[in-house]
């Protein structure tokens, strides 16, 4: 069956592969700030961030399905989107050197949780869409004896800029973490226990997905 990544993350890719999918991807054309701003002002609050995280992957997944489904795509469509809190402030990007080190040096030694939403579409030629959602969590702790100098060196590499926390497990930050609770994976960036059920309620066994070499 086709699978298609509605993101370019290298990392949600990487866990797909290393899962025994090979997806087609394709980078969805939403504008993440503008649509939770329109839901915020419309409801006059502030977001949750499982409900933030789950908004931005369930626009991604059904732009990148409208678009494939007015192809005649036949497969799924899966999107995702993940953020940080940290005693209750959501942590994004950081983009700059400054706010990765400020942000690591004050999460060392506490622990966060990581907010990863899933969206998948089942496409069938001649069939309406159908969808299946979910957000799942898990606790990250991180070293509390991470000196300033690790730190430096860690944003200087550029890792902790573009993704959201400011860290990685699966790569340079992965020492500098001692504790994760939950799907390992979700920290990566999806899921995967929680893709494998969102499948399953689209009648789709998960094992029909592998198609990696």
């Amino acid at each position: 069956m086709r699978v298609c990544l509605a993101s370019t993350s290298p990392a949600r890719l990487m866990l797909l592969r290393q899962a025994g999918i090979e997806p087609e991807t394709a980078s969805p054309d939403v504008d993440e700030d503008a649509v939770v701003a329109a839901v915020e002002t419309s409801e006059r609050r502030r977001l949750e961030p499982d409900e933030h995280v789950l908004l931005l992957a369930r626009r991604k997944a059904a732009e990148v399905a409208a678009r494939l489904g007015s192809l005649g795509f036949d497969g799924i469509v899966i999107g995702g989107d993940s953020m940080f809190e940290l005693d209750g402030e959501v942590l994004g990007k950081p983009r700059t050197a400054e706010i990765a080190t400020a942000r690591w040096r004050a999460m060392r030694g506490r622990t966060g949780v990581l907010h990863s939403g899933h969206s998948v579409y089942r496409l069938t030629p001649g069939l309406a869409p159908r969808e299946a959602h979910a957000v799942a969590q898990a606790s990250v702790s991180f070293a509390a004896d991470v000196t300033d100098a690790e730190i430096d060196a860690y944003v200087a590499s550029g890792e902790p800029l573009h993704v959201a926390g400011a860290f990685t497990i699966d790569s340079l930050g992965g020492p500098f973490i001692e504790r994760v609770e939950g799907d390992p994976s979700t920290v990566v960036g999806m899921s995967l226990s929680t893709l494998r059920r969102l499948t399953g309620e689209l009648g789709i066994a998960w094992t029909d997905l592998w198609n990696g070499s």
